[in-house]
Order: structure tokens, then C-alpha cells, then sequence
């Protein structure tokens, strides 16, 4: 049996930067050409259909499909992390990752103390990890790996 090495804040934070770039590299070419270079200066929280389907929808959809096809998005795989159901290690249930993904507003909207709460947890889990019942851990068989 392998023990969990729970992933801290820093390894998650890069993580987090690096999906917030390669959303960036996706959503900004396409709304874009779709809206033009207007859409960045504007007030509107909402331009169209398609702004509400690649700006929210898509993350959303994406996030959730990469915890549950991979167990992490690719943020956390660079990082060798997974996101795993905490009582067993296993992949995430459906609920359990939308959950994960729903509880990210009460772990942003106090201040961001939700996220910052890793840092000092026994087990590294944010509130959004407590809530969906699940733990962040470093994959060591892929960090070895990606050394050799």
C-alpha cells in the first residue's frame, strides 16, 4: 500500500496558474474572433450564447471531465497531482466532482480563505476538498517518471 503524499498550496497554486493560462489560450483567440477586440473593454457581463458557453460553460465541463477521465486537469498533471476521493484514493464519483466544483464559491467568496486553508490542513484539503470529500496528492509513480 502506497501512502498518500497530500499536494500543498504552492504546487497547487502553480497548478491553478497553469489551467488559468491554458483556458486563456483557448477562450481569448475564440471570443475574439467571435466578438471582437471589443469584448475586452466592455462593461457587459454577458455578450451572447457563445460568450456564456466558452466563457462558463466550457470550464466548467472541462474541469469536471479531467477530474474524472484523469484525475486532475493539466495544471495538476504537469504537477504530478491527482484529485481522489479521500476515503478510498479512487477516481471521483460524478457527484463528487461537481460538488468539488460547486463548493469553489464559498472557497472563494471568504476572502479566498477556502483555497488558502491548504496551507495549513493536516491533510492539505481546501474547504472545497472537505465539502466533496476528496484530497489533492502527488502521483509519485508519474513523478518519478516524468524525472527519468
Amino acid at each position: 500500500m502506497v501512502e498518500n503524499v497530500y499536494a500543498g498550496f504552492w504546487s497547487r497554486f502553480g497548478a491553478t496558474i497553469l489551467d488559468t493560462i491554458i483556458l486563456m489560450i483557448i477562450m481569448y483567440p475564440a471570443m475574439t474572433f467571435i466578438y471582437g477586440n471589443e469584448y475586452w473593454m466592455s462593461e457587459k457581463m454577458v455578450h451572447g450564447i457563445l460568450d456564456v458557453l466558452i466563457g462558463y460553460v466550457l470550464p466548467i465541463v472541462a474541469t469536471i471531465w479531467f477530474w474524472l477521465r484523469y484525475k486532475a486537469t493539466p495544471g495538476k498533471m504537469a504537477y504530478s497531482l491527482e484529485v481522489v476521493d479521500a476515503a478510498t484514493g479512487n477516481t471521483l464519483t460524478t457527484s463528487q466532482a461537481i460538488i468539488r466544483y460547486i463548493a469553489y464559491i464559498p472557497s472563494a467568496l471568504a476572502l479566498g480563505i477556502g483555497f488558502i486553508w491548504v496551507a495549513f490542513d493536516p491533510k492539505k484539503q481546501g474547504w472545497h476538498d472537505k465539502i466533496a470529500k476528496t484530497v489533492v496528492v502527488k502521483n509519485k509513480q508519474k513523478a518519478v517518471a516524468s524525472l527519468s
